[in-house]
């Protein structure tokens, strides 16, 4: 069965190519990356606070705010950027006290399409029977690039 990239349940996934053609420099792009994704989330959405974690043992969490996560996964030169309901001790142990799963839910719905047109450059069409992904280029890239 093939593979794709990783990302968490249930999360708003942008994808993107990391390289450029250049094999060693799919580390520094990856970098760059990183940052370019926590200084736009945290101008987009105020609420985020620099977060060092993971979820499982691929999807790494770059941002957190009191309902969601914000990471990134990569695979063979792709990347998933995605935003995700928090998913942690601390979120439930706060949930049982003052619900927060549906404002949690509501404020990723509202955030959900200005994250896609902050980051995604690549659309997920479907997948094959062996689990292998296809995607196109978003609309809003082929405007600026096709």
């Amino acid at each position: 069965m093939g593979r794709s990239v990783s990302y968490p349940t249930g999360s708003v996934v942008a994808f993107r190519l990391l390289d450029d053609g250049e094999e060693d420099d799919v580390d520094w792009a990856h970098e760059c990356l990183v940052e370019e994704i926590i200084d736009t989330m945290k101008a987009a959405f105020p609420s985020f606070e620099n977060f060092d974690g993971w979820r499982g043992r691929e999807d790494r969490i770059l941002l957190r705010n009191a309902f969601a996560d914000c990471g990134i996964s990569t695979y063979c030169g792709l990347a998933a950027i995605w935003l995700v309901e928090r998913d942690d001790a601390r979120y439930w142990e706060a949930d049982f006290y003052v619900p927060r799963t549906a404002r949690a839910r509501h404020w990723l719905g509202q955030a959900s399409d200005r994250f896609i047109d902050l980051f995604g450059e690549l659309r997920l069409v479907g997948r094959f029977s062996n689990g292998e992904a296809i995607f196109e280029r978003s609309r809003s890239t082929c405007d600026t690039e096709c």
